[in-house]
Protein backbone atom coordinates (compact mmCIF):
# COMPACT_ATOMS: atom_id res chain seq x y z
CA UNK A 1 0.00 0.00 0.00
CA UNK A 2 1.07 3.62 -0.42
CA UNK A 3 2.71 5.51 2.45
CA UNK A 4 -0.01 8.10 2.96
CA UNK A 5 -1.71 7.55 6.34
CA UNK A 6 -5.08 8.10 4.68
CA UNK A 7 -4.55 5.07 2.50
CA UNK A 8 -1.76 3.02 4.08
CA UNK A 9 -3.92 1.26 6.65
CA UNK A 10 -7.51 0.81 5.50
CA UNK A 11 -9.94 -0.21 8.18
CA UNK A 12 -10.97 -3.88 8.18
CA UNK A 13 -14.31 -2.87 6.67
CA UNK A 14 -12.68 -0.90 3.86
CA UNK A 15 -10.10 -3.64 3.27
CA UNK A 16 -12.92 -6.15 2.86
CA UNK A 17 -14.67 -3.96 0.31
CA UNK A 18 -11.48 -3.45 -1.68
CA UNK A 19 -10.67 -7.16 -1.68
CA UNK A 20 -14.14 -7.99 -3.02
CA UNK A 21 -13.83 -5.18 -5.58
CA UNK A 22 -10.55 -6.76 -6.73
CA UNK A 23 -12.20 -10.16 -7.17
CA UNK A 24 -15.15 -8.73 -9.10
CA UNK A 25 -12.93 -6.66 -11.38
CA UNK A 26 -10.73 -9.61 -12.31
CA UNK A 27 -13.84 -11.69 -13.03
CA UNK A 28 -15.50 -9.06 -15.22
CA UNK A 29 -12.22 -8.17 -16.93
CA UNK A 30 -12.43 -11.51 -18.75
CA UNK A 31 -15.40 -10.27 -20.78
CA UNK A 32 -15.19 -6.46 -20.52
CA UNK A 33 -12.04 -4.38 -20.94
CA UNK A 34 -12.32 -2.49 -17.66
CA UNK A 35 -8.63 -1.68 -17.16
CA UNK A 36 -5.47 -2.11 -19.20
CA UNK A 37 -4.46 -5.80 -19.01
CA UNK A 38 -0.89 -4.67 -18.36
CA UNK A 39 -1.96 -3.23 -14.99
CA UNK A 40 -3.55 -6.43 -13.66
CA UNK A 41 -0.38 -7.83 -12.03
CA UNK A 42 -0.07 -4.59 -10.04
CA UNK A 43 -3.78 -3.88 -9.67
CA UNK A 44 -3.65 -2.78 -6.04
CA UNK A 45 -1.07 -0.05 -6.53
CA UNK A 46 -2.02 1.04 -10.05
CA UNK A 47 -5.73 1.43 -9.32
CA UNK A 48 -6.71 1.02 -5.67
CA UNK A 49 -3.79 2.85 -4.02
CA UNK A 50 -3.80 5.39 -6.84
CA UNK A 51 -7.41 6.19 -5.98
CA UNK A 52 -7.01 6.08 -2.20
CA UNK A 53 -4.32 8.77 -2.27
CA UNK A 54 -7.04 11.27 -3.18
CA UNK A 55 -8.96 10.71 0.06
CA UNK A 56 -6.87 13.18 2.08
CA UNK A 57 -7.23 15.81 -0.67
CA UNK A 58 -11.02 15.98 -0.44
CA UNK A 59 -12.22 18.94 1.67
CA UNK A 60 -13.59 17.67 5.00
CA UNK A 61 -16.81 19.64 4.45
CA UNK A 62 -17.55 18.07 1.04
CA UNK A 63 -20.98 16.48 0.78
CA UNK A 64 -21.34 15.72 -2.94
CA UNK A 65 -18.73 14.31 -5.34
CA UNK A 66 -19.00 13.57 -9.06
CA UNK A 67 -16.54 11.19 -10.69
CA UNK A 68 -16.73 11.71 -14.45
CA UNK A 69 -15.79 9.04 -16.95
CA UNK A 70 -15.70 6.55 -14.09
CA UNK A 71 -14.85 3.51 -16.20
CA UNK A 72 -14.06 0.69 -13.77
CA UNK A 73 -14.71 3.01 -10.83
CA UNK A 74 -11.33 4.66 -10.28
CA UNK A 75 -11.14 6.84 -8.36
CA UNK A 76 -14.84 7.47 -7.66
CA UNK A 77 -16.02 4.10 -6.38
CA UNK A 78 -12.95 3.67 -4.18
CA UNK A 79 -13.52 7.14 -2.73
CA UNK A 80 -17.13 6.20 -1.98
CA UNK A 81 -15.87 3.20 -0.03
CA UNK A 82 -13.36 5.29 1.90
CA UNK A 83 -15.65 8.30 2.50
CA UNK A 84 -19.18 6.95 3.10
CA UNK A 85 -20.18 10.39 4.42
CA UNK A 86 -20.04 11.79 0.87
CA UNK A 87 -22.77 11.30 -1.74
CA UNK A 88 -20.83 9.99 -4.74
CA UNK A 89 -22.17 9.96 -8.29
CA UNK A 90 -20.34 7.95 -10.94
CA UNK A 91 -20.86 9.22 -14.50
CA UNK A 92 -20.05 6.78 -17.29
CA UNK A 93 -21.26 6.55 -20.90
CA UNK A 94 -20.55 2.82 -21.39
CA UNK A 95 -23.61 0.83 -20.34
CA UNK A 96 -21.63 -2.34 -19.62
CA UNK A 97 -19.26 -0.51 -17.31
CA UNK A 98 -22.24 1.03 -15.54
CA UNK A 99 -23.62 -2.46 -14.88
CA UNK A 100 -20.23 -3.40 -13.44
CA UNK A 101 -20.20 -0.32 -11.22
CA UNK A 102 -23.71 -1.11 -9.98
CA UNK A 103 -22.67 -4.70 -9.29
CA UNK A 104 -19.65 -3.67 -7.22
CA UNK A 105 -21.77 -1.10 -5.39
CA UNK A 106 -24.34 -3.77 -4.51
CA UNK A 107 -21.92 -6.56 -3.64
CA UNK A 108 -19.73 -4.33 -1.44
CA UNK A 109 -22.70 -2.48 0.06
CA UNK A 110 -21.28 0.85 -1.06
CA UNK A 111 -24.04 3.36 -1.84
CA UNK A 112 -23.34 5.31 -5.03
CA UNK A 113 -25.46 6.76 -7.79
CA UNK A 114 -24.51 5.58 -11.27
CA UNK A 115 -25.48 7.88 -14.14
CA UNK A 116 -25.30 6.40 -17.64
CA UNK A 117 -24.66 8.88 -20.43
CA UNK A 118 -22.39 11.62 -21.67
CA UNK A 119 -21.29 14.26 -19.22
CA UNK A 120 -22.51 17.16 -21.33
CA UNK A 121 -26.04 15.73 -21.24
CA UNK A 122 -26.20 15.38 -17.45
CA UNK A 123 -28.63 17.67 -15.66
CA UNK A 124 -27.35 17.54 -12.10
CA UNK A 125 -26.78 20.13 -9.35
CA UNK A 126 -23.25 21.40 -8.85
CA UNK A 127 -21.09 19.17 -6.64
CA UNK A 128 -18.51 20.13 -4.04
CA UNK A 129 -15.84 17.96 -5.67
CA UNK A 130 -15.22 16.69 -9.20
CA UNK A 131 -12.74 13.91 -9.93
CA UNK A 132 -11.59 12.29 -13.16
CA UNK A 133 -8.74 9.98 -14.04
CA UNK A 134 -7.39 9.19 -17.53
CA UNK A 135 -10.44 10.75 -19.20
CA UNK A 136 -9.24 13.81 -21.11
CA UNK A 137 -6.71 16.65 -21.08
CA UNK A 138 -7.20 19.44 -18.54
CA UNK A 139 -8.69 21.94 -21.00
CA UNK A 140 -11.32 19.42 -22.11
CA UNK A 141 -12.11 18.49 -18.50
CA UNK A 142 -12.73 22.15 -17.66
CA UNK A 143 -14.97 22.51 -20.70
CA UNK A 144 -16.93 19.40 -19.71
CA UNK A 145 -17.52 20.59 -16.16
CA UNK A 146 -18.00 24.32 -16.76
CA UNK A 147 -21.69 24.42 -15.86
CA UNK A 148 -20.86 23.03 -12.42
CA UNK A 149 -17.81 25.07 -11.40
CA UNK A 150 -19.28 28.23 -12.91
CA UNK A 151 -22.42 27.90 -10.76
CA UNK A 152 -20.61 26.84 -7.58
CA UNK A 153 -17.37 28.83 -7.02
CA UNK A 154 -16.35 26.60 -4.10
CA UNK A 155 -16.20 23.51 -6.32
CA UNK A 156 -12.87 21.67 -6.06
CA UNK A 157 -11.56 19.74 -9.06
CA UNK A 158 -9.12 16.91 -8.36
CA UNK A 159 -7.44 15.37 -11.39
CA UNK A 160 -4.61 12.80 -11.27
CA UNK A 161 -2.31 13.43 -14.23
CA UNK A 162 0.72 11.83 -15.83
CA UNK A 163 4.01 13.14 -17.15
CA UNK A 164 2.31 15.76 -19.37
CA UNK A 165 0.59 17.52 -16.46
CA UNK A 166 2.59 20.74 -16.75
CA UNK A 167 1.90 21.01 -20.48
CA UNK A 168 -1.82 20.49 -19.86
CA UNK A 169 -1.84 23.22 -17.21
CA UNK A 170 -0.04 25.63 -19.54
CA UNK A 171 -2.57 24.98 -22.31
CA UNK A 172 -5.55 25.29 -19.97
CA UNK A 173 -4.38 28.65 -18.65
CA UNK A 174 -4.78 30.18 -22.12
CA UNK A 175 -8.55 29.74 -21.73
CA UNK A 176 -9.21 29.50 -18.00
CA UNK A 177 -8.09 31.09 -14.77
CA UNK A 178 -7.76 28.99 -11.62
CA UNK A 179 -5.87 28.51 -8.41
CA UNK A 180 -3.71 25.42 -8.61
CA UNK A 181 -2.10 23.12 -6.09
CA UNK A 182 -0.06 20.14 -7.23
CA UNK A 183 0.65 17.07 -5.15
CA UNK A 184 3.21 14.42 -6.15
CA UNK A 185 1.68 11.04 -6.89
CA UNK A 186 2.51 8.35 -4.35
CA UNK A 187 2.10 5.58 -6.90
CA UNK A 188 3.96 6.98 -9.92
CA UNK A 189 7.04 9.24 -9.60
CA UNK A 190 6.33 10.75 -13.03
CA UNK A 191 2.75 11.70 -12.15
CA UNK A 192 1.10 14.36 -10.04
CA UNK A 193 -2.34 15.32 -8.81
CA UNK A 194 -3.83 18.66 -9.85
CA UNK A 195 -6.18 20.40 -7.42
CA UNK A 196 -8.02 23.33 -9.00
CA UNK A 197 -10.17 25.89 -7.22
CA UNK A 198 -11.87 29.17 -8.16
CA UNK A 199 -12.03 28.26 -11.84
CA UNK A 200 -13.17 30.98 -14.22
CA UNK A 201 -13.20 31.61 -17.95
CA UNK A 202 -10.27 33.73 -19.02
CA UNK A 203 -11.20 37.30 -19.93
CA UNK A 204 -9.01 36.90 -23.01
CA UNK A 205 -11.46 34.43 -24.55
Amino acid sequence: MSPDPASASPSPALRGKLDLYDILLRKWQKTINLVSPATLPDLEVRHFDDSLQLVSLIPPTAKRLYDIGSGAGFPGLVLAMARPDIAVTLIESDQRKCVFLQTVSRETETPVKVETGRIEHMILPAPDVITARALADLTTLLEMTERWWSSWPECVLIFPKGANADEEVFAARTRFRFDLKTVPSQTNPAAKILILTHVQKSQKV
